[in-house]
């Protein structure tokens, strides 16, 4: 899969700016807090589908009986 069939279509969008953003200039140490940020970020949006998919599943729940 490609990142352009994933990636909002807006060339804005912080998403789109970030993966095209040079990493040339960044220092290993600014590198490795790029990915410290990025996988809190990556928690953050597990959490939240885990939220949303257990409360689709209540939802359910409570109209089946």
């Amino acid at each position: 899969m490609d990142l352009d069939d994933i990636l909002p279509r807006r060339a804005d969008d912080p998403l789109v700016l970030l993966t095209k953003q040079d990493l040339d200039p960044f220092s290993v140490d600014e590198l490795k807090m790029r990915i410290a940020v990025l996988e809190a970020e990556i928690a953050r949006v597990r959490q939240k589908i885990e939220g949303a998919v257990n409360h689709l599943a209540s939802a359910e729940a409570l109209f089946k009986q």
